[in-house]
């Protein structure tokens, strides 16, 4: 997997700071977009670094499947959890799964990772997730939407022919992905889109996006529509400003 090389100065809780630490961030917005499908019995977390997001997921299934290209974020999420049957740890090579077994996984969770990563890669883990799936398994994958915004793409295209690796509002998203391309490429893969959140992330455009799916044969309906989220990082400073006033969870 293709994610920008990244020193874990925090072990990735600075990436919560908007929401007031990560505890505040997953009950307050990552499990009520979830948590239909809890509890799971096996659960896969593709991009799982420093383990942030797997303390949660952890105490919501029977087996947690913890899977990432990078050796030290393996070693620190070992070091974090100790010895723990519930848990298995995969160093991946690229977008690889195949150390997962067939029609295992209730629930694939991926959060602040996929956003980063090349089409190709997602197009790789998507072709993945039917065979990975129980029946009425799902899905949910945090990928960028910054390839619906046209301006943006091209600007950064003007950037990176200037030797510039990226704009910093860009925040490292992919501009080849998008929404509709991201359901495109389930659709073509056995898979139906359940629900599409468009969200603003750090800033005011929408160039990121919450994709649940699931397999074509599933009980799930699939989404008539995309819902556009612009006020996610307003919801983000509430859900700080709340937790403020309340005992701070230390994972």
């Amino acid at each position: 997997m293709d994610k920008p090389v990244y020193e874990w100065i925090a072990a990735g809780e600075e990436w919560s700071e908007p929401w007031g630490g990560s505890s505040a961030q997953w009950y307050g917005s990552i499990l009520p977009r979830i948590h239909f499908a809890l509890p799971a019995q096996g659960i896969l977390e593709i991009g799982s670094g420093f383990g942030r997001w797997s303390y949660y997921l952890r105490e919501h299934g029977d087996h947690l499947h913890l899977v990432d290209p990078d050796p030290g974020c393996m070693e620190a999420s070992r070091s974090r959890f100790g010895p723990d049957n519930k848990i298995s740890y995969h160093l991946n090579s690229g977008d690889n799964l195949d150390m997962v077994s067939d029609a295992s996984i209730d629930l694939i969770f991926s959060f602040d990772s996929l956003v980063h990563v090349r089409r190709t890669t997602l197009e790789r883990y998507a072709e993945q997730f039917a065979s990975k799936l129980t029946r009425d398994g799902l899905a949910f994958i945090h990928h960028s939407n910054l390839g619906a915004i046209a301006s943006s793409a091209a600007r950064r295209a003007r950037a990176l022919l200037r030797g510039r690796k990226t704009f910093g509002e860009d925040h490292q998203r992919n501009p080849e992905m998008s929404a509709d391309l991201f359901r495109e490429i389930c659709e073509g893969n056995g898979l139906k889109v359940v629900s599409q959140e468009i969200v603003n992330w750090r800033g005011r455009r929408l160039i990121d996006c919450f994709s649940t799916v699931a397999r074509a044969d599933s009980k799930w309906q699939a989404a008539g529509s995309v819902y556009r989220n612009p006020d996610f990082m307003r919801e983000a400073a509430l859900i700080r400003r709340r937790a403020r006033h309340y005992p701070k969870l230390q994972p």
